[in-house]
């Protein structure tokens, strides 16, 4: 692992489920000379004070800012050694409905800590992507997909020896905001879950085993790699059934901007990617790049040709007890609010 103890360290949108989990592991782990959390939020900003307190960590900083604003971003960047990008716009049907905004925050603002991080001499910048970046079918994947080349290509422009910049990307992140499982959770006291369409299948991952993630790349990152774990998959109708087995079940439609399957890994990076015990590294291909080198240095086995990592052909799938503990749902407490749920039905 990377020594972060008396490093400056930084993160966009700390203020979000992932910002919080990480702030707790940077606080039970290390000992930050600052750690500094950087959001437009104000409200979330109090909430999180509440809990991690700059009186009781000394090292915490709460900055007011906007990844749009790159003015903000040189006086919030001065003397950081690491920057962890976790800022985004990232509701589907909110950025097929105003596409401009999505874009200024991931595409532009993405542009800005780039160069603000090498500007002020920034060492490391991981930035946070998803699955739904690779072969996008809507905007909010097609402005992840842009920053992630952003970002990758940013090694070109600190050159050797400057900030080194590399990705991260995961699937659903279980229980944050906005995902179909605290949908479900509500839903089920009804007697009815609404299912997009029964063969969808989307990766998981908790939001500790994502912040650990983020963690053990910054220290195996050399710059311009996209880091992908092998997390497990799951079916909507499967995950429904864990959830709230006595549930009826409304097929309601994808919505637009939704994938059936996800990929995290296309077929055309395969054979630039490298296979680990428990992640991928997809390597960068711009000219200069010693694949082979990093190869022999790093370990790791060359891909197939045509090789895909997609949610319905991963060979990890999740069992309604696996995703009943992911989401923290006890038995006792599984078996009463499914009892509940089937009195609110027959109600």
């Amino acid at each position: 692992m990377i020594d972060l103890d008396e490093k400056d360290i930084l993160i966009t949108g700390g203020t979000g489920s992932f910002g919080n989990k990480l702030t707790e592991l940077f606080l039970d782990r290390h000992n930050p000379n600052r750690l500094i959390i950087l959001s437009r939020d104000e409200l979330k900003q109090a909430k999180m004070k509440q809990r991690f307190s700059p009186q009781e960590h000394p090292c915490l900083r709460y900055f007011i800012g906007d990844v749009r604003e790159k003015s903000r971003l040189y006086r919030a960047f001065s003397d950081v050694d690491v920057v962890i990008h976790a800022a985004a716009l990232k509701r589907v049907p909110a950025a097929e409905y105003n596409p401009i905004e999505p874009i200024k925050t991931n595409v532009m603002g993405g542009s800005n800590v780039i160069e603000a991080a090498i500007d002020q001499g920034v060492d490391r910048v991981i930035a946070l992507s998803t699955d739904k970046g690779a072969n996008p079918v809507n905007l909010y994947g097609a402005t992840k997909l842009c920053a992630d080349k952003l970002f990758v290509a940013g090694n070109n422009y600190s050159g050797t020896g400057g900030t080194r910049f590399s990705v991260v990307r995961y699937g659903n992140v279980v229980g944050s905001r906005g995902s179909v499982i605290p949908f479900f959770l509500e839903k089920r006291e009804t007697g009815t879950l609404p299912i997009t369409d029964p063969r969808m299948t989307r990766f998981w991952i908790t939001l500790e085993q994502a912040a650990e993630f983020v963690l053990k790349n910054l220290a195996r990152m050399e710059g311009g790699e996209v880091f992908v774990p092998k997390i497990p998959s799951m079916k909507i109708t499967d995950l429904a059934e864990a959830i709230a087995p006595d549930c009826d079940h409304e097929i309601v439609g994808i919505r637009p901007g939704e994938k059936l399957h996800e990929v995290m890994i296309p077929k055309n990076v395969a054979r630039r990617t490298l296979e680990f015990d428990d992640y991928y590294a997809v390597l960068p291909a711009f000219r200069g790049w010693d694949s082979e080198g990093y190869q022999k240095e790093k370990g790791g086995t060359w891909c197939e040709d045509q090789f895909k990592y997609g949610s319905d052909t991963n060979e990890h799938w999740l069992t309604a007890e696996e995703i009943r503990d992911m989401i923290g749902l006890d038995e006792e407490e599984y078996s009463r609010s499914d009892q509940e749920t089937r009195v609110a039905a027959a109600e």
